[in-house]
């Protein structure tokens, strides 16, 4: 699904990226960690194709970045970012801002037909806001907006779904409520990459875990085997306790050495 090889970012003076490797199978759902500043929306920049490495491979969805039509292939990507959703128009209805994922637009200029309006409800409908569907995406809370975005994603059916901190400002209840439609996706056939600064974010979904530190791989794979209390140690320089329930991680930050 997403092959980068010897992936070397620089910028003037500065090595954002150093040697980073990594390789994304279908089926496996992963989850990139690391301190602010590691390089981890980096990644995510050069997987979509809006950036482009120094020096190195990459290859996504069996097309490698430099020999192929990057708008192409970014039809087969879901992409979720903050920036992303400044970009929405606050006025329109959250079906209407659903529905435009079905053709990359941010807002509709001519009719829409009644099949793309219709799946558009029903994926606000399976995320519990179909009680909102008339709604201006302006008058929904921060969490409900997030969800809208997700189901935007979801119109186009894409292969891998690319998310950079999609629970970022959200309050405990609305995270937990954005995490259960996350965890949901184990029910479509699509490969996730998500990007956060949290551990608990890690729900059963997630296959596998890369840690990122000072722009190069501190570990990536299976995530039991990688997030161990040494690992996170070793990336955020924080001594931790770290426990697993029902594969979901948790830790608590100890005053040992």
């Amino acid at each position: 699904m997403i092959s980068m090889q010897h992936i070397f970012l620089r910028r003037e003076d500065n090595l954002i990226l150093d040697d980073v490797s990594l390789q994304v199978n279908k089926g496996e759902n992963w989850v990139i960690l690391g301190r602010n500043g590691s390089g981890k929306t980096t990644l995510l920049e050069m997987m979509t194709g809006y950036l482009f490495p120094s020096k190195g491979r990459i290859e996504v969805l069996g097309n490698v970045y430099g020999q192929c039509d990057i708008r192409e292939v970014r039809k087969e990507i879901g992409y979720i970012s903050p920036t992303l959703l400044e970009k929405m128009s606050l006025t329109d209805p959250i079906w209407e801002v659903v529905a435009t994922g079905a053709y990359a637009f941010l807002r509709f200029y001519q009719d829409i037909p009644a099949e793309v309006k219709e799946k558009s409800i029903q994926l606000l409908k399976d995320m519990n806001l179909g009680g909102l569907v008339d709604h201006p995406l302006g008058t929904l809370s921060q969490g409900e907006r997030k969800k809208v975005m997700l189901a935007r994603c979801l119109m186009g059916n894409p292969k891998l779904l690319i998310m950079d901190e999609p629970c970022a400002g959200l309050d405990l209840f609305e995270r937990e409520k954005m995490l259960v439609e996350i965890d949901q996706l184990r029910q479509r056939d699509i490969t996730v990459v998500y990007v956060t600064h949290h551990v608990e974010e890690i729900v059963p979904l997630f296959t596998h875990v890369a840690l990122i530190k000072d722009g190069k791989l501190a570990g990536a794979g299976p995530k039991e085997q990688v997030l161990t209390k040494e690992m996170i140690k070793r990336t955020y320089e924080i001594p931790v306790e770290l426990e697993w329930d029902n594969g979901r991680p948790w830790i608590k930050v100890t005053s040992g050495g």
